[in-house]
């Protein structure tokens, strides 16, 4: 793969400590395969064994549950610079529960479970980084699950617009519900009555 198609990823490891070498930057180069995905397209559907950790470049991805009555859930946007996929499925080789798609045309950088605990092995900090990383997606998940048991509609859309800054230019407003638990006409009203509390 070229070196270029892995700058943003470069810059990412780099701006959070991990010092990368020419002979690591070449081992990332030969680890990390590059895929476009069509909007619409699917990464994982549920069933499936998730087999990548997957890097945004660029578009956006959507990580969602559907339940029995067959209505979607969404449990994650992944924005450019944003990971996504499945730990538990990538690591216990069980079949996932999620569906992941993309919500726009998107380009993303994918590593095998295998390629990615060699390169932890040979890169000094970057397993320190992938703890962080999978302490970080924990921590988000339980407040995820409080907020969920705990706050109000609106208190969890102020957190979402605080996770996801502009995000909604970007996702239809039956995403945002889907996401916040919450019909889409509740959601115009939350909407409508916070940016009212701001003028």
């Amino acid at each position: 793969m070229e070196t270029g198609l892995l700058h943003p990823l470069i810059n990412h490891l780099q701006c959070r400590g991990v010092v990368l070498t020419d002979a690591d930057i070449q081992s990332l180069s030969q680890t990390f395969r590059y895929r476009k995905y069509r909007k619409n397209q699917y990464l994982l559907q549920q069933g499936d064994m998730a087999r990548y950790e997957t890097y945004v470049l660029k578009g956006m991805l959507r990580t969602y549950l559907v339940d029995r009555k067959g209505l979607e859930h969404v449990m994650k946007f992944s924005p450019e610079d944003w990971w996504a996929g499945d730990l538990y499925s990538l690591h216990m080789e069980k079949p996932t529960s999620y569906n992941i798609d993309c919500l726009e045309d998107t380009e993303v950088l994918q590593i095998t479970r295998d390629d990615l605990e060699m390169l932890k092995k040979d890169i000094p900090g970057l397993n320190d980084y992938y703890q962080i990383l999978y302490r970080n997606s924990v921590i988000a998940y339980n407040k995820r699950v409080a907020s969920w048991l705990c706050n109000s509609a609106t208190e969890r859309y102020v957190e979402f617009i605080e996770r996801y800054p502009d995000i909604d230019r970007r996702v239809s407003n039956h995403q945002i519900a889907s996401y916040l638990g919450i019909a889409p006409a509740s959601l115009s009203r939350i909407r409508g009555q916070y940016f009212k509390s701001k003028t």
